[in-house]
């Protein structure tokens, strides 16, 4: 795989068409992997509920530097796979940065950027006209001309990916602690290893806010909006945890799936993608965080695995610490990834589902 560093790391992979391959790999020269070992086989999906499809638009576009656009400044025709750096806030608002991602562009095979609009802290980046935003004191302006940045990347031909962190967020457990998830033994805000709260994900509110940012995204010229921390808190002292909204009778994949569901519902004209765990890929259940990847297969436009090898524990495949053999572990990641697709594609031939691509 062929992996580009910028000021993080992403490594985005796309197929255009459902006659594609959904990822590709990059050929580097090196052997053939052996045969995965170890860890479960994959089971057939259990069908799933006819996902909310937009129908196809053919709105008026217009031209900008040799460069197509939708009227809202979206490419026209995006690439088809993408390969892409990832941009928090501060670099995404420095003309330095901006100036060697597209000397990236230029040089390599980049083509495409994920920007942070609103990160693991909470502060959306740019000046927005959501209400809320301002009623909950999470503006923090890093991005001072977010029009003149989509622009000047769209002259280029680069794809811009609005990221959002949706559940973790520590603005909007302060201004609203009535959706906060609570501490037992503090009587108080609960707070993962980090020390950054979380949202109930089964909070309606919580739900229109993400829409509310993502919309207006979306409006500047974005050409896709990004989900991150969709899901359950998975560190910190799990069982000192109350939710205010969830009844713990309804099961965390239920929650989660259903938000999924209202994203696409409420964004219906939009490309949208979701970060999922890594280990979605291979395991069955929601991982005790409501993620199982066929929910998100349904509703989203592109899934990205987090398939961090770093993130697996000693002894998958065999191996004792799996940070060491990357090929092997983002290989047999998204061969049981895409075997799952297939598998939906083929029980529901008339749906359409997501396409993969790896972080």
């Amino acid at each position: 795989l062929e992996i580009f560093i910028g000021f993080g790391v992403f490594f985005g992979l796309q197929a255009a068409t459902e006659a594609k391959p959904d990822f590709f790999a990059v050929e580097v020269g090196l052997p053939e992997p052996p045969p995965p070992t170890g860890g479960p086989v994959p089971q057939s999906p259990v069908p799933v509920e006819t996902p909310v499809v937009a129908p196809p638009l053919e709105p008026e576009r217009i031209v900008l530097h040799n460069v197509e656009l939708l009227p809202q400044g979206q490419l026209a025709n995006p690439p088809e796979i993408i390969r892409a750096v990832y941009l928090t806030s501060w670099s995404a608002g420095s003309k330095g940065r901006i100036d060697y991602v597209i000397d990236l562009a230029k040089t390599t095979e980049m083509n495409a950027v994920v920007i942070d609009v609103k990160d693991f802290s909470g502060e959306v980046a740019y000046e927005t006209t959501v209400p809320e935003v301002a009623q909950y004191g999470a503006s923090r302006v890093k991005i001072w001309d977010i029009g003149a940045l989509l622009e000047r990347l769209h002259k280029e031909g680069i794809y811009v990916i609005a990221r959002i962190t949706v559940f973790q967020d520590p603005v909007l457990v302060k201004a609203r602690p009535d959706l906060a998830v609570q501490s037992i033994g503090q009587e108080g805000l609960w707070a993962d290893y980090k020390g950054l709260g979380w949202v109930d994900p089964a909070s309606p509110e919580a739900w229109n806010y993400t829409v509310a940012i993502a919309r207006d995204a979306a409006s500047r010229g974005f050409d896709e909006i990004n989900f991150d921390y969709v899901r359950f808190p998975s560190d910190g002292d799990l069982k000192d945890m109350i939710f205010p909204i969830w009844d713990r009778q309804t099961s965390r994949q239920h929650i989660i799936r259903n938000f999924f569901a209202y994203l696409r519902q409420n964004l219906k004209d939009t490309r949208i993608s979701a970060d999922v765990f890594g280990l979605t890929t291979i395991n069955r259940d929601d991982l005790g965080i409501g993620q199982v990847i066929e929910d998100a297969y349904e509703y989203f436009d592109y899934v990205y695995p987090m398939v961090y090898p770093s993130h697996y524990a000693y002894g998958f495949l065999g191996y004792q610490n799996p940070a060491e053999y990357p090929y092997e572990v983002v290989s047999h990641s998204m061969v049981n990834a895409l075997a799952r697709l297939q598998a939906l594609r083929k029980t529901n031939p008339d749906k359409k589902f997501a396409q993969l691509r790896p972080w």
